[in-house]
């Protein structure tokens, strides 16, 4: 006997799976998701997660076996933590919250992952911020048998093989007809779903081949970083209809301290912030949103990438992902306690190994689905949709749309003059050609300004000053950082937010 002990997800492909696996496809959602767990570990075991396409994080136990099955998915956009206690207890969740509230478990701070998150502004890896808690990595499964042993294995690890035969036609129609086919997945019967939508290609392209009328976009009164008119004039060029929300400062850094104890460890990305209340908002209408993640990353949307070949060899040296905020050196100014030995380049070395061989282009992909994606991105949707009690599916994150990244040559990804080339070519099927290859703009916020505002950034000044700062910076150091910002320096605000939200949560969770 099988049972389902712990699930979060959504499994798209469960026609095919119910036919394959001889389960009824009139069961409801709710029935039909855990039948199609059980009986996809009876005939795949531990490659199950090969055969399922969606978003899916779960454990279950195998009565026969006397063992706990535990896996997540390719990519990571729902997460699975696990603790063994001193007295021997396997605890395990989708949430931290669960195993922090389980009886007996100590609450202790994990501080050595302060300063993988002060270069970051994630955590990465298999630890977290809480001293016994760890992340099943994306791609892997973990077993705890009946005599206390586990074991962790890995089903899934993105392959790089360039197919140098089609054609830039080629690719863009294979991603067209791809993501066609997702579409008719992702959306249950009787279902109504909205999409989120932003002035990028990757959320436009999505809401293009959706069947939602309404999307939902987030502006800013400055129109300097407003891109929601934008959105406003794709959805106008669609025929269809457009909800905006406006983001004050007031209400941005209202926000923060609910954001930092949603997340469950500490996110230094500011758009996080400006998502969550866009999930607020938005669930206000609907239960079910589509949003455009995975494209940047799977076929070479960021602007850094067209950097790739200057980079070369010494990338292992220093890529450790999107974000590098902060050297070895100034952590060990800023840091009352720093430790030498441990280092975020440290945390992709093995990737390094792995793929070696490749182009450059093809190393850094490899290292921000593994590492920035799971850490950054999909933990910000997963657990800011989640508070907001609303679902939020990603089409582009799928393994039959890393299966055309991973053969796609590096040349149809990115170009001097344009990124995500194949990709923009196919949505440019259903989108104008000034929507598909409108210049990327980014998730922009306005935080470096207003974080230097005397009123808004006057929580900031306030914790830069506290109790809590002092348990874990020098005094002078975080001083000098703030001056230095606050006499100018605008580019220094992402060290001073990073280090702000840290103390953020730190008294959500400890004090």
């Amino acid at each position: 006997m099988t049972e389902i002990l712990e699930y979060r997800g959504h499994i798209r492909n469960w026609r095919a799976l119910c036919a394959e696996l001889g389960i009824s496809p009139e069961l409801t959602r709710e029935e039909r998701e855990p039948e199609i767990l059980r009986k996809a570990y009876e005939a795949w075991g531990t490659e199950m997660g090969n055969h399922l396409h969606g978003m899916f994080a779960f454990a279950l136990r195998d009565e026969a076996r006397g063992e706990i099955f535990c896996l997540r998915d390719p990519f990571g956009t729902k997460p699975f933590y696990y603790a063994v206690t001193e007295d021997g207890r396997f605890l395990y969740g989708t949430m931290i919250r669960q195993i922090l509230e389980a009886p007996g478990f100590e609450r202790v701070l994990n501080e050595k992952m302060l300063q993988i998150y002060l270069t970051l502004t994630y955590t990465a890896g298999e630890e977290t911020f809480f001293k016994g808690i760890r992340k099943l990595l994306p791609g892997h499964y973990l077993i705890r048998r009946e005599d206390g042993s586990i074991t962790i294995g890995r089903y899934f690890a993105p392959q790089f093989k360039p197919d140098e035969g089609p054609s830039l036609e080629d690719w863009a129609d294979e991603i067209h007809t791809t993501l066609a086919e997702i579409m008719t997945e992702v959306k249950e019967d009787g279902e109504t779903a909205e999409s989120f939508l932003s002035g990028g290609v990757d959320s436009s392209y999505v809401f293009a081949m959706s069947d939602a009328q309404m999307s939902d976009s987030c502006g800013y009164e400055d129109p300097r970083f407003d891109e929601s008119p934008l959105a406003a004039e794709t959805a106008r060029l669609l025929g269809r209809q457009n909800s905006r929300c406006l983001i004050t400062p007031e209400r941005f850094f209202e926000t923060v301290p609910y954001v930092m104890r949603g997340m469950e460890q500490p996110l230094g990305d500011a758009s996080a912030i400006v998502f969550a209340i866009g999930c607020i908002e938005t669930a206000k209408h609907t239960k079910l949103c589509y949003s455009g993640e995975g494209a940047d990353e799977f076929f070479g949307g960021y602007n850094m990438y067209r950097n790739a070949e200057r980079y070369g060899d010494n990338l292992p040296t220093f890529y450790v992902g999107n974000t590098n905020i902060m050297k070895e050196e100034e952590k060990a100014d800023l840091l009352l306690r720093y430790d030498p030995s441990f280092r975020p380049i440290d945390l992709v070395q093995d990737i390094y190994k792995e793929n070696e061989g490749l182009d450059p282009l093809a190393r850094m992909s490899d290292i921000d689905i593994r590492i920035w994606l799971e850490g950054d991105i999909y933990l910000n949707v997963d657990k800011m949709s989640t508070a907001a009690g609303l679902e939020v599916r990603m089409p582009l994150t799928d393994r039959r749309i890393f299966d055309i990244a991973s053969r796609m040559p590096s040349r149809f990804k990115v170009n001097a003059e344009q990124n995500k080339v194949a990709f923009r070519t196919a949505a440019a099927k259903v989108l104008p050609q000034e929507v598909a290859f409108r210049k990327k703009l980014g998730f922009i916020v306005p935080i470096r300004h207003w974080l230097a505002d005397e009123t808004y950034g006057a929580d900031m000044r306030r914790r830069f000053r506290s109790e809590t700062a002092a348990k874990f910076f020098k005094p002078e150091a975080l001083d000098r950082i703030l001056q230095e910002y606050l006499g100018g320096n605008s580019d220094l605000w992402r060290k001073v937010w990073t280090i702000y939200t840290f103390l953020v949560w730190y008294d959500e969770y400890f004090n």
